[in-house]
């Protein structure tokens, strides 16, 4: 599955009791259509992202970054201290891609280990 949103908040990395880091940050997704009465509804839905290939990549990963990912969804249900149920959708990333600046997009395809060293002004279009 591909995702494309803006981070809303900045990248923090965490290690695990067996000595292993991920690095953890959430991205809002926006989405509109219109209803049978011709409103423009607007939608966000945020997930909460997990990347374990390269620690690294955390630094890159700045609030407000438009994001490209692939990776797998999961939803996590659980109840609050409140006793009130609650939902949220995971998204462990595989891939990751920063849009925007040619320089940053190499940065991360080079930490992350993949790409193929094409920059935006290598496009045909």
């Amino acid at each position: 599955m591909n995702i494309i949103g803006r981070l809303t908040r900045d990248a923090e990395v965490r290690t695990t009791s067996q000595d292993k880091q991920v690095v953890n940050f959430s991205v809002a997704v926006g989405d509109s259509y219109r209803n049978k009465q011709g409103e423009r509804i607007e939608q966000t839905t945020y997930f909460d992202c997990a990347y374990w290939l390269s620690a690294n990549v955390a630094r890159l990963l700045t609030k407000g970054t438009l994001v490209e990912l692939t990776g797998r969804a999961s939803v996590r249900a659980w109840i609050s201290k409140d006793g009130e149920a609650k939902a949220g959708l995971n998204f462990h990333t595989s891939n990751s891609k920063l849009h925007g600046s040619s320089k940053r997009t190499e940065t991360v395809q080079a930490t992350t280990g993949t790409g193929n060293n094409k920059t935006e002004e290598d496009l045909p279009f």
